[in-house]
């Protein structure tokens, strides 16, 4: 089914419409046992049967709807909204829509970063993610995909105190992640302390929070070391083993997941896209349908490296297509192989070498509390970190007590 909203009043211009568009998602869950997440063409919502035994038709849901948006937007003097529930019809509607969507996404093509004074900010998903921090600049499309930098500065202009808002860039820390002062401001003030700082292009320090409305899911792929993306449509299963709906569930609710990363569509567009962490580079997965969908903008001498579930079901499978074709990814293994021989070399070393006495002010624990096992013998497993960042803010070593 279809849903199509006409507003009209003075004040309304062609800016406005994505801003109105996107308030859809805000107003629909207002009204009693109905749900709406994401937007656009890719929208989930569910009705209670309860609330389903109480209409007989769609025209108290409209109005329910109506009346929260001339209330909220006092520009609107005059809507309708008309729903169609014919096969031919909705698909009729969706090849306008998305011609609109289209042109609308096209307009920052040229737009980057570094060409404005201020972002925007967006909290309208944290009624379902508390902690969200979703910043629109000129590279970085919402996560919903509907709201970019003009959308974001027509919704601030009409409605000052709504949840489109400027947020001042500050001073650039990193060019490459895209850490600014001003984002991580508002990074803690919006996320009530939970986060300290958001880098714009980074997938795995600091990454953007991931609120429950993004349109594609991006996942790390340790064994390959790279990254694979999944969109909302798609139905089948990511290499890993896993769907969109449950690494939505993982990534989704506000949190800052390293390993994962919602975004909106437009993002892959991006001469920024993910660029802290190999940009394109490091994309090995993609569903069919999203690679045809963004055809333009992978680089071509990429296009037939990157898998499809056409080409890889699995990890395995996966590894060997793109060693195949010669991945940019492929390269880092040799490398990453070759660095954990040195790391087993020197753990060889060390473990032959006689025990050093501490330096002075340490205290050593009493001996009999250490039982020793000879080198080279110690039970349990072997655990190898590659390529990770691990935080401790204290460590505390004491004797143990009877």
């Amino acid at each position: 089914w279809a849903m199509i909203f006409n507003i009209g009043g003075e004040l309304v211009e062609p800016d406005l419409e994505s801003v109105v568009e996107r308030r859809v998602h805000d107003f629909i869950n207002y009204c009693q046992g109905i749900m709406h997440l994401n937007q656009r063409y890719d929208v989930w919502m569910r009705v209670s049967k309860d609330t389903a035994a109480k209409m007989d038709s769609f025209e108290p849901f409209g109005q329910a709807v109506m009346m929260l948006f001339k209330t909220e937007l006092p520009f609107i003097e005059k809507m309708q909204v008309t729903f169609y529930t014919d096969q031919a019809e909705v698909e009729k509607q969706m090849v306008a829509a998305k011609e609109i969507f289209k042109a609308r996404d096209a307009r920052t093509k040229d737009l980057r970063d570094e060409d404005v004074d201020v972002f925007y900010g967006c909290t309208l998903c944290q009624s379902f993610a508390p902690t969200n921090v979703c910043v629109v600049s000129p590279d970085r499309v919402s996560l919903c995909g509907a709201i970019n930098w003009f959308d974001g500065r027509a919704a601030a202009k009409v409605d000052p105190e709504g949840p489109q808002f400027a947020i001042e860039k500050g001073d650039l820390l990193d060019a490459n992640t895209g850490e600014y002062s001003g984002v991580n401001d508002i990074a803690v003030k919006l996320s009530s302390g939970e986060f300290n700082k958001i880098k714009l292009h980074s997938f795995f320090d600091s990454p953007h929070t991931s609120c429950g409305c993004f349109e594609v899911v991006g996942f790390y792929i340790p064994e390959v070391d790279g990254i694979g993306w999944v969109n909302r449509e798609y139905q089948g299963m990511a290499p890993n083993g896993i769907g969109f709906s449950t690494m939505a569930g993982q990534t989704g609710g506000g949190k800052q997941i390293v390993g994962f990363l919602g975004i909106g569509v437009a993002y892959f567009y991006s001469p920024k896209f993910i660029q802290a962490d190999g940009g394109w580079n490091r994309v090995v997965w993609l569903p069919s349908m999203l690679k045809e969908k963004i055809a333009e903008t992978i680089p071509e001498d990429l296009k037939d490296k990157i898998a499809t579930e056409n080409d890889a079901t699995d990890i395995e499978s996966l590894k060997a297509f793109l060693q195949d074709k010669n991945h940019p990814v492929v390269a880092t293994w040799a490398a990453a192989e070759e660095e954990e021989e040195e790391e087993e070399a020197e753990e060889t070393a060390v473990a032959a070498a006689p025990m050093m006495m501490p330096s002075s002010g340490f205290q050593m624990p009493a001996m009999a509390s250490m039982p020793m096992m000879p080198a080279g013998k110690a039970g349990g497993i072997k655990i190898t970190f590659k390529n990770a960042k691990i935080s401790i803010d204290k460590m505390i070593v004491s004797e143990k007590k009877e």
